[in-house]
């Protein structure tokens, strides 16, 4: 797919990594992530017009260093090494690294060259807060680099060879911690690199659409449709591309928030004339799911099941060749990096195994997209704030929010506690300031006292939190007006609850779902 103007970034293990792609899509810029130990040729098939080195954990003088080519130093186009990528430079341009006494991690006083490109259009190029996250530093520059920023602990905190348009940084631009850093990463891509915005939305939209058609022709595609953003978006593009030629299976497996299936199919099935199947399957999943308590055991029960619903109904669609997947960047990196692939993907984070049970060939259309372009694109494809904005839903479902046994009382309590943290949430305007709020039904019962009698029923804990891509979070402080609304409002609406509870614990050590 072409995008125009392509930035490659190098990874060496940065947990921001990810940052430095997202600021330079969000400058217009197209870039692509790849492990520091790509394939030099293949890499430079891909004619990029600048390329980052990004930061890393490792030390250029340890002999198990991540592995370098010293030919992308050759492309001949601008590059920025950031951290780590800084030290390399330094370290294979003929400049010297060495241990710093202490590790620097946070903020730090940075004083830039006001004659660096990089920092064009600061007010106070010569003070501003930057974040650090470093143990070595540059001692000696290599020739022909001149200073081009410092800290009070770190003589060479920015370096540059104009000529060259290499430019260095100690400091991470990418993260929100930096001051200015947003605008110094633009001034790497236009001013230093000559580059020319070419990334947006409505171009992806477009130019995906086409290869989509081309790729696909007269062939069927079909899709698992679960109504989250991804496969949504996934449906709908897929949809303007190859029309009826798309086949969405919806599986209502007896764990959906109250009136989801409606509210979800019926909407894209009117105003997108989708092509959905929904199959029924409740009964099936909640009696396989009988007694079972253990998390991993739901979650395996669930997937498997789903797997075998999916797979008949597939193969009841005659001349299917392609699967439909909302696969996101986030995961094709992580299939490809450096540090390896994840350790274990939840089983209901995907259908894994699809593929190679049905003998089809996968259908990606969101690949190249974090999650923030994803909803971009719900946007530029008429979705309306609604379902762009629903908050993230576990695979499982409610299986791992109903606390221990499932059946179908306690998925009832729970489905109508939890329809009122997102009333009151959307009511309140707190919906969309917060990453994610639900309730959780507990396997306890409490002594209560309502009117005249006393009561022994359920308890709902609240998990409402703050995240940025769920991989960290933290709870909301969401006022205290607005818990006392929802906890009145379960108490008093939800029978057979008498208690609920707030859960205020960060993500580490706890997760975000209790299962």
């Amino acid at each position: 797919m072409q995008h125009g103007d392509i930035v490659v970034i190098l990874d060496f293990g940065s947990q921001v990594t990810q940052l430095i792609a997202r600021r330079i899509r969000e400058a217009g810029v197209y870039s692509e992530i790849h492990p520091c130990n790509a394939d030099f040729e293949a890499v430079k098939a891909l004619r990029p017009k600048a390329l980052v080195l990004s930061g890393g954990p490792s030390s250029v003088m340890d002999q198990d260093a991540p592995p370098f080519d010293p030919r992308f130093l050759t492309l001949g186009v601008p590059i920025l090494g950031i951290c780590y990528g800084m030290q390399l430079l330094a370290h294979h341009l003929g400049g010297s690294v060495v241990s710093s006494t202490d590790r620097e991690y946070g903020r730090a006083e940075f004083h830039g060259e006001p004659s660096c490109p990089l920092f064009e259009g600061i007010k106070d190029k010569e003070r501003f807060t930057v974040w650090m996250s470093h143990g070595d530093k540059v001692q000696a520059l290599p020739e022909g680099f001149s200073v081009m920023g410092s800290t009070p602990s770190v003589d060479f905190a920015a370096m540059g060879n104009p000529s060259a348009g290499i430019y260095a940084l100690q400091f991470h631009p990418e993260v929100a911690h930096t001051e200015n850093g947003a605008l110094i990463i633009s001034n790497f891509l236009f001013k230093v690199a000559g580059l020319k915005p070419g990334w947006s939305m409505s171009s992806f939209v477009d130019s995906t659409v086409n290869d989509l058609r081309e790729k696909i022709g007269g062939d069927k595609v079909v899709l698992g449709l679960s109504g989250g953003i991804d496969s949504t978006v996934a449906a709908v593009l897929l949809n303007r591309a190859i029309g009826k030629q798309l086949y969405c299976i919806f599986v209502d497996n007896g764990l959906l928030r109250l009136n989801e299936r409606e509210e979800v199919i019926g909407y894209l099935e009117e105003h997108f004339d989708l092509n959905v199947k929904c199959v029924d399957a409740a009964d099936l999943f909640l009696d396989r799911l009988a007694g079972v308590t253990d998390p991993e055991r739901k979650r395996k029960i669930i997937g498997h099941t789903f797997i075998e619903i999916f797979d008949k109904e597939a193969k009841a669609i005659h001349g299917v060749k392609h699967l439909g997947q909302g696969t996101l960047y986030p995961d094709v990196i992580e299939s490809v990096s450096f540090r390896g692939p994840s350790a274990v993907i939840k089983s209901h984070h995907n259908v894994g195994g699809l593929p190679e049970k049905m003998n089809l060939s996968l259908v990606e259309p969101l690949r190249e997209l974090f999650k923030d372009e994803v909803r971009k694109a719900a946007y530029e494809l008429g979705l309306p704030e609604a379902l762009i904005w629903r908050h993230p839903f576990p695979g499982p479902g409610l299986a791992i929010r109903v606390i221990g046994e499932i059946t179908r009382e306690r998925l009832d309590i729970l489905r109508q506690a939890d329809k009122i943290v997102q009333n009151e949430l959307i009511a309140s305007d707190w919906y969309r300031k917060v990453w994610q709020g639900f309730a959780v039904l507990l396997p306890l019962k409490t002594v209560g006292v309502m009117g005249d009698g006393r009561t022994y029923e359920h308890v709902i804990a609240l998990r409402i939190v703050d995240s940025l891509d769920a991989m960290t979070a933290d709870w909301s402080r969401v006022p205290t007006e607005i818990l006392a609304r929802m906890s009145n409002r379960i108490i008093n609406e939800v029978k057979g609850v008498n208690r609920v509870v707030l859960d205020i614990s960060s993500k580490p050590p706890s997760t975000i779902e209790w299962e």
